[in-house]
């Protein structure tokens, strides 16, 4: 029993899975039993299927793992609603089982594995071809025995819980909450990883800076809930405008952040700089049919620089650069503006 014991406590401390606690279990309950066959099963009762999880077979008899029955006729519910965790003449109690009869079980012994809140996960279970002896001993190991499992089970289910939980708390904090993209924090970490991809792989990284011109004359004439909507569309376009490594992020306010992998590395690869540019220009213009208002929109305004493989910036001088190549880019629009409108007025003061 002493060796028992100690094996019992080096496999309940090393184990890191329930199939790390319930291999050696199955192997030390057959060695106790005598049963030449010992598994564990998980049960789904709204399927009513009972699945076969881990198996040990030492002898003719074969519970194959992976093995999954209807539970209804299954040696173990029957066991479970009779309360009768022993058995020793299977065909006298249970002779109409058409499994019991094809494997030849004599002996049959099983416990059912349940979570802290008495849910019923599985069974703990061994049988034999041969009659074997119920002992107290045997009882209170299948006893023991089922309840670590049930007491494993429950501790990966709740680590699997809190990983879950973490994902999600990990993209709410990474996710712009109004147009779904990422936000500037998950902006700045992304970005970190593609200019040290851009090294590794001798490319440049293109940061496209984005204003929306006039944002403030949309919320101003037909509200706020039209500007939030016009911000989802933008984002929904700049979307549909990235490549398979690109990435959109919201900045905040009225910015976004395009960001690009490119074959070019010299910085003053001025095609590709300008190709980014007209694409996101492109995507931003148009009518925009929104709940309220229909808004013939002129663009935003884009600056690109690019980033080359030898160049060591920081992020926030990056977009720095990335702002101020935007603002220029605002100011000659506007210029650009003004002088045709002030074209336009002469044009009519002459007619």
């Amino acid at each position: 029993m002493s060796e028992l014991l100690d094996h019992l406590s080096e496999s309940v401390t090393a184990a890191r899975s329930v199939e790390e606690l319930t291999r050696p279990l199955l192997e030390m309950l057959e060695a106790v039993t005598g049963l030449e066959s010992t598994y564990l099963t998980s049960i789904d009762e709204a399927q009513g299927v009972q699945h076969v999880l881990y198996a040990r077979n030492s002898s003719a008899m074969q519970i194959p793992e992976g093995l999954s029955v209807p539970w209804n006729d299954t040696l173990c519910k029957r066991a479970l609603e009779e309360g009768r965790t022993f058995t020793d003449d299977v065909p006298a109690c249970w002779g109409d089982s058409q499994a019991a009869r094809d494997l030849g079980i004599r002996t049959y012994v099983s416990k059912p594995v349940r979570m802290g809140d008495g849910a019923l996960y599985g069974t703990l279970c061994a049988a034999s071809t041969q009659r074997r002896p119920r002992t107290p001993e045997a009882e209170r190991i299948l006893t023991l025995f089922a309840y670590l499992i049930g007491q494993q089970v429950e501790r990966e289910q709740l680590i699997q819980k809190l990983l879950v939980a973490n994902e999600k708390l990990s993209a709410v904090a990474a996710t712009d909450q109004l147009t779904g993209l990422p936000n500037r924090r998950a902006l700045m970490q992304a970005l970190d990883r593609m200019l040290a991809q851009g090294r590794r792989r001798q490319m440049g990284v293109q940061i496209a800076f984005i204003d929306l011109d006039g944002f403030k004359a949309i919320n101003d004439t037909y509200g706020h809930e039209v500007g939030d909507q016009f911000l989802v569309s933008v984002a929904q376009r700049l979307q549909g405008a990235l490549r398979a490594e690109d990435l959109a992020a919201r900045l905040g306010g009225d910015e976004f952040v395009v960001v690009s992998l490119s074959d070019g590395v010299d910085e003053a690869a001025q095609p590709a700089q300008d190709a980014l540019s007209q694409r996101i220009t492109h995507v931003t213009q148009g009518r925009f049919d929104l709940a309220g208002a229909s808004l013939d929109y002129g663009g935003a305004s884009v600056g690109v620089v690019t980033i080359t493989p030898d160049q060591q910036r920081s992020i926030e001088d990056v977009l720095r650069v990335a702002d101020q190549t935007m603002y220029r880019v605002k100011l000659a629009r506007r210029n650009a503006q003004d002088a045709l409108a002030q074209a336009r007025s002469g044009a009519a003061a002459h007619r």
